[in-house]
């Protein structure tokens, strides 16, 4: 390396030729001045992306293209796909899934619930009623909204596996249960496993918000090279497939509410002037602040949702809704177990396929999105807070809402023959209306519900596009606006075709493709974490041993702990030292009597 000299460069400087090449440089400013500006724009707008933003960018675009000029071939393909996933590996979502649950609540109660997701003394950024507003509404609010009405009904209409006859008692309870089943804490353990896994890296050792960086006790530096690419762009594309799968769910909802206040009928038009609509009010929202916009929708969801399920509550089938919870909640801890790991290996049966596979899909799908939005929400929450807080609260208040419309809508079929059985078996979302029309200022109600769906997906559109937007510029807690706005263009995009390929069934098959990679991501994220807390606990209890070593040795005089070598070798004396095999010289005679 040439070592700098001062007067070879005054001289330069001051030389003829330093102008000559100034002058050249500045001929040449009018050919890379307005392609540094358009980069530099890029880099404002964007922020710093790369090739993972890139390359999962392209992939969605491709899919959306092939959808919409293609939708059968598409279509056919999937189709294919899913029968080959289901019929080989569909025990694998199950058995999965359950371990999931074990590890997130072992973590939550052992000696790692300690550990805080930041520094030692840091608060937390947001108030618990914030913070768990927000991990409801970016979780299952849309979900719920969907399904609250419609799976109770669904299984009553037709029983989990042939179990019973349709419509009776048993058909209702066993949906009940079922409904608490893929709604309890099987779902947020995925969702509770990735937050954890990120929140961790990134407020306890300041790393980047990434996936991938969560695998970097197991795969060091290679997560800064392809492997770790990888890793971010999978994740990319099974979130936007995740969150598309939401979106369209709650367009069909709010289609079917619609419609029945107005002469608006059932169909795509129809949905894609909501998902217009409502892509317009999210992209809004996503060009506010975190603390400002989403968490105030969060808040507002969260009051609407509360005012609608007291309503409810009240002026429905009271005490019939207490007693179906409190005896579904008994059937659903007494076989959690079984209901976890059946697979029907003995029939051709579907329905493990249909709804338990798809739910775990699903919950997979969404885990990345999910996840890293209440991890980006959780600092300064011990693991202990942050396991009970998404695993214990989300899952008790899903409950209430199944035990609460589900409920209602149960007693209203069997002992008011209301129809709703028949409304959801010709149209799915259209039971939660039908159910309103029970209750007083129905048509009240059923704006109420309209406009809680559209907050629903809008602050879960906002976070998706949020998180994207970490996950696609390295990381960084605060993604451009203009990022974020682009990611929600093509999340729009995704909803339609795929409403336009087939509905709810399309809907409901690219969840299952989608989430199976992810799947064994999330196998290796929870060895890594394991792995890391344990060398956390490991460090820190030799570094505990230290320091009282080194206190006892500052605070304790020479006869002090003389006396305190002495009173611990009279009740553990030391074992004296054997010498060598072979070395006889300073071996004393020692009479040794064998007794029989």
């Amino acid at each position: 390396m040439r070592r700098f000299d001062p007067e070879a460069y005054l001289a330069y400087t001051l030389s003829p030729q330093r102008d000559a090449v100034r002058v050249i440089v500045q001929s040449n400013d009018h050919l890379r001045g307005p392609m540094k500006s358009a980069s530099e724009t890029i880099r404002t707008l964007l922020g710093d992306v790369g090739v993972v933003f890139r390359v999962s960018a392209a992939i969605v675009v491709f899919f959306v293209a092939a959808a919409a000029f293609a939708p059968e071939t598409v279509g056919r393909a999937a189709q294919a796909i899913l029968q080959v996933t289901a019929a080989n590996l569909g025990w694998m979502y199950l058995l999965v899934i359950t371990v999931f649950v074990g590890f997130v609540l072992y973590l939550g109660l052992s000696k790692f619930g300690t550990i805080r997701l930041g520094a030692e003394d840091e608060p937390a950024e947001f108030s618990y009623s914030s913070w768990l507003a927000m991990i409801f509404s970016a979780g299952m609010g849309v979900g719920l909204v969907f399904w609250g009405v419609a799976e109770p009904m669904m299984h009553f209409n037709e029983p989990p596996m042939g179990s019973g006859l349709p419509r009776t008692t048993d058909a209702a309870q066993t949906g009940m249960t079922y409904a608490f089943f893929h709604w309890g804490l099987h779902q947020w353990a995925n969702f509770a496993l990735v937050g954890l896994a990120i929140a961790y890296v990134r407020f306890r050792h300041h790393s980047f918000g990434l996936i991938s960086e969560t695998l970097r006790p197991l795969l060091g530096d290679r997560v800064d090279r392809g492997w770790g690419k990888a890793i971010d762009i999978l994740t990319v594309v099974s979130t936007v497939f995740g969150v598309a799968t939401t979106l369209g769910l709650g367009a069909l909802q709010i289609n079917s509410g619609v419609s029945r206040l107005t002469d608006i009928p059932f169909g795509f038009p129809a949905q894609f002037a909501i998902l217009a609509g409502i892509g317009g009010l999210f992209i809004l929202s996503a060009m506010t602040s975190l603390d400002k916009g989403l968490r105030l929708l969060s808040n507002l969801n969260m009051v609407l949702a509360g005012v609608l399920l007291v309503i409810v509550l009240a002026f429905g089938p009271t005490a019939f809704i207490f007693g179906v919870m409190t005896q579904t909640l008994g059937e659903y801890l007494g076989n959690v177990v079984q209901m976890s790991l059946v697979t029907t290996p003995f029939s051709d049966a579907r329905w493990v396929e249909q709804w338990t596979m798809f739910y775990w899909a699903w919950g997979l799908s969404w885990a990345p999105f999910v996840g890293s939005f209440i991890a980006r929400i959780s600092r300064g929450r011990t693991i202990r807070e942050f396991v009970l807080g998404v695993m214990i609260v989300p899952v008790a208040l899903s409950m209430l809402w199944f035990s609460v419309f589900g409920g209602a809508s149960i007693h209203f079929e069997i002992f008011a023959d209301a129809g709703i059985a028949d409304a959801v078996a010709a149209e799915v979302p259209s039971g939660l209306f039908v159910m309103l029309e029970q209750l007083p200022l129905s048509g009240v109600l059923t704006a109420v519900a309209i406009v809680l769906v559209c907050l629903f997906l809008i602050t879960s559109a906002d976070a998706a596009t949020f998180v994207l937007g970490m996950f696609t510029s390295k990381g960084v807690l605060n993604p451009t606006t203009a990022l974020r706005v682009l990611w929600a263009g093509l999340q729009l995009m995704m909803v339609v075709v795929l409403l336009l390929t087939g509905g709810l069934e399309s809907l409901q098959t690219v969840s299952i493709i989608a989430a199976f990679p992810f799947m064994l991501l999330m196998i290796l994220i929870a060895v890594s974490l394991y792995r890391d807390l344990s060398q956390e606990l490991a460090m820190k209890a030799e570094t505990d041993r230290l320091l009282t070593m080194r206190i006892e040795r500052l605070l304790l005089r020479e006869d002090e702990r003389e006396a305190a070598r002495q009173a611990e070798e009279e009740v553990h004396p030391n074992a004296p030292e054997m010498p060598p095999a072979g070395d006889a010289s300073n071996v004393e005679d020692v009479d040794i009597t064998l007794k029989d």
